[in-house]
C-alpha cells in the first residue's frame, strides 16, 4: 500500500464517524491525480504554506500595529497558534486533524494590513465592500499565483465560515472557529497587558473566576469544555457557562483593548494609510496589478492594497506622500 492509502485507511479505523475523511473530499475545482504519499487536505497545507500570501502574515497586524519587540503576536503567530488549538480539540474529538489545520493555515490569509483597521477601511471605501473571510477565499480561489490553490472544497468551506455567524458545514471547521476565538482572546490579552494596556488584575474576576488566571490555564478550560460538550456528536459546541465567561471576557477586550485603548492609539493614522493609498491607486489604475477580466479598478486597488503588509504600506505611503530631502552633490 502507498503511504496515503495507509493514512486514508487509518482515518477509516479509528476517526469519529461524524469526521470528514480525506478520500471523501468533495474535491477540487480542477482534479488532480492524488499524491502516493499525502491525502487531500495534507496536500491543501502545503499548498497553503508555501503560498506568498502566508508569508506576508508575518508583517501584518495581530492589534498592535506595527509593534515594537518580537514577542507581540502577528497575524502569522495568531495562525499557528489557531492551528495548535486545532489540532488539539479535532485530535480529542477523534475529527480529521489535517483539515483543521490546513483551515486554520489559510483562515487569515485575505486579512489587510493594521488589522480589523485596515478591513473596515476597505469596506467603507470599496463598492464592493471587504470582509477578509471572503477576501481569504479570494486568494486561494483566484488571486494566489494568479490562478488560486485549487484547495478541497472542504478546506475553502472552513475558511468562509470561521467567523461571524456563518457556520462551517463539518464538524472541522466547526474546530476552527471555536479555535479562532480561543487563541485571539487569550493571547491578546497576554499582549495587552505585556504592552501595559491592562494588568492581569484588571480582568473581570468572574470570568477569571470560571476560565482560570492564566494564559495556560484559561486555555485548557475552554478546550476541555468543547471536548466534553462535543465528543461523539453530530455538532461542536462548549459548555455553555464556559462559553458566556469566554465572551464576556471577549466582551470586556473589546471594551478596554480592542477600542479606544493604548495599543489602537496609531489606529487612526493606519486607517488614513489605508484611505489615501486606495484613493491614489484608483486615480493612477496604471500602477495597480492586473486582475482578471472582469476585475473593475475597484477590486484590483482592493485586492492590492488588501495584500500589503503593514511595513509595505507604510513605505507606500512614504514613496507617495512624504517629501524626500533635497541632496546637492
Amino acid at each position: 500500500m502507498l503511504p496515503r492509502e495507509i493514512t486514508e485507511q487509518r482515518e477509516t479505523q479509528f476517526l469519529s464517524r461524524y469526521a470528514v475523511l480525506s478520500k471523501h473530499t468533495k474535491g477540487r475545482e480542477t482534479p488532480l491525480a492524488p499524491c502516493g504519499i499525502r491525502t487531500e487536505f495534507q496536500r491543501d497545507r502545503d499548498r497553503i504554506i508555501h503560498s506568498k500570501a502566508f508569508r506576508r502574515l508575518k508583517h501584518k497586524t495581530q492589534v498592535f500595529i506595527t509593534p515594537e519587540g518580537d514577542h507581540y503576536r502577528t497575524r502569522l503567530t495568531h495562525t499557528l497558534e489557531v492551528a495548535q488549538i486545532g489540532r488539539t480539540i479535532a485530535r480529542a474529538l477523534c475529527l480529521n486533524e489535517d483539515l483543521v489545520e490546513a483551515m486554520a493555515l489559510g483562515h487569515d490569509l485575505g486579512h489587510t494590513p493594521f488589522g480589523h483597521s485596515g478591513e473596515d477601511v476597505l469596506s467603507e471605501v470599496c463598492p464592493h465592500g471587504f470582509k477578509h473571510y471572503e477576501q481569504s477565499i479570494r486568494i486561494v480561489e483566484v488571486l494566489e499565483n494568479g490562478v488560486g490553490l485549487n484547495l478541497t472544497w472542504e478546506v475553502r468551506d472552513g475558511i468562509a465560515n470561521h467567523t461571524g455567524k456563518n457556520r462551517a458545514s463539518t464538524l472541522e471547521g466547526q474546530v476552527l472557529k471555536y479555535a479562532d476565538r480561543i487563541a485571539y482572546i487569550n493571547h491578546d490579552i497576554d499582549d495587552a497587558v505585556r504592552g501595559n494596556v491592562l494588568s492581569e488584575d484588571e480582568l473581570p474576576k468572574d470570568c477569571i473566576a470560571v476560565l482560570g488566571d492564566g494564559h495556560s490555564k484559561r486555555i485548557n478550560t475552554m478546550i476541555m469544555a468543547i471536548v466534553r460538550e462535543s465528543a461523539d456528536k453530530p455538532q461542536v459546541t462548549m459548555e455553555p457557562h464556559i462559553e458566556s465567561a469566554m465572551m464576556a471576557l471577549r466582551k470586556f477586550l473589546t471594551d478596554n483593548v480592542y477600542v479606544g485603548s493604548t495599543a489602537k492609539s496609531e489606529e487612526e493614522k493606519a486607517k488614513g494609510i489605508i484611505r489615501r493609498l486606495y484613493a491614489y491607486f484608483k486615480a493612477n489604475p496604471s500602477e495597480v496589478p492586473d486582475g482578471i477580466d472582469t476585475d473593475d479598478i475597484d477590486r484590483r486597488v482592493c485586492d492590492y492594497i488588501a495584500g500589503m503588509s503593514d511595513q509595505f504600506a507604510v513605505e507606500m505611503f512614504k514613496q507617495l506622500y512624504v517629501p524626500r530631502s533635497w541632496q546637492v552633490l
